[in-house]
């Protein structure tokens, strides 16, 4: 079997494209020219394919050199960040994760996330508080937890608050499907059987205070006739067929695709944004750091699902 190409030909080839030259590259990587240009002089043979034509002014990458630099950088991306989990693996034996979360993140989230934080450090303590974002929020800002993963906007104050990095939306579900026929607006909430979750945080949560500014721009008024703490528990009911509910779509997905429950879009359509934040004065532990980590590559999951359209 033909051998493929190594990691060090691929930098090479990289570190080459960077900087456009043999000499410029040999010098960057710490090595002598004549080695770099004989591996890169290895890697074309592996591949059967010229990456560079070799004139007197300047070096120029060929089509196929052009073509090879996004699958050159996915690998050596992909090998640095093995490397970096084994050594952040081998180097966490002790410590605690002080995270906050939304509530209904363990329904798609946190177990698997927490399954694979576990596997890698087994020694290492994780408290996970499940509340509504804007009490994650004082938290982080007491000092209670370190970090946390919150629904937008909240209150920014002595916080730093990431880029959004998972966007999700909120669906009409219901038992009936002569309810999900077309999308809900908010005239039609007024006229539904609704349960609503986050009985406690009415005033502070983000799905509420959203209801509450599109009703009255329509002068309507949405009054649920079931109030509920739990978005799970809200769709348990509507599952029942007790009344329909408002979720977040990738809580609500496996239902639907069982056959469970029918869902609908709101007009116009309600998305929830949700991102990191950090006390803006303070310091990560390294194990809450490599949970954040790990908590990025479990969501950029979610993201590639939602793109390749499950939903549709």
């Amino acid at each position: 079997m033909a051998e493929g190409p190594t990691l060090r030909q691929l930098r090479y080839f990289l570190r080459t494209v960077e900087t456009g030259s043999f000499s410029a590259a040999a010098a960057a990587e710490f090595v002598a020219q004549p080695s770099l240009s004989e591996q890169i002089r290895r890697l074309e043979r592996t591949l059967d394919a010229q990456l560079f034509s070799r004139t007197t002014r300047k070096l120029q990458l060929t089509d196929f050199g052009r073509l090879m630099i996004p699958l050159a950088e996915q690998t050596v991306r992909s090998a640095d960040d093995l490397t970096s989990t084994a050594r952040e693996a081998g180097a966490l034996s002790r410590g605690e994760v002080l995270f906050g979360t939304f509530s209904s993140a363990h329904q798609y989230l946190l177990v698997p996330l927490i399954s694979e934080f576990r596997t890698l450090h087994p020694q290492v303590r994780v408290r996970i508080v499940g509340l509504n974002s804007s009490e994650v929020a004082e938290s982080v800002r007491r000092g209670d937890l370190e970090a946390g993963l919150v629904q937008l906007p909240i209150d920014e104050h002595q916080l730093k608050v990431s880029d959004p990095v998972l966007v999700d939306e909120v669906v009409y579900a219901s038992a009936d499907p002569t309810h999900t026929a077309k999308p809900v607006s908010i005239a039609d909430l007024a006229e539904a059987r609704l349960i609503l979750s986050e009985t406690h945080w009415q005033t502070e949560d983000p799905l509420r205070r959203g209801l509450s500014e599109r009703a009255a721009a329509a002068g309507v008024e949405v009054r649920p006739e079931i109030e509920v703490e739990f978005q799970m528990a809200a769709l348990e009911l509507a599952l029942k067929g007790i009344g329909d509910t408002l979720v977040s779509y990738f809580t609500v997905r496996p239902y639907e695709s069982a056959n469970r429950i029918f869902v609908a879009p709101l007009d116009p359509p309600y998305r929830e944004r949700f991102a990191f934040i950090t006390r803006a004065s303070g310091g990560l532990s390294p194990a809450t750091r490599r949970f954040m980590s790990l908590a990025h590559r479990h969501i950029r999951g979610l993201r590639s699902k939602a793109a390749q359209g499950d939903r549709h």
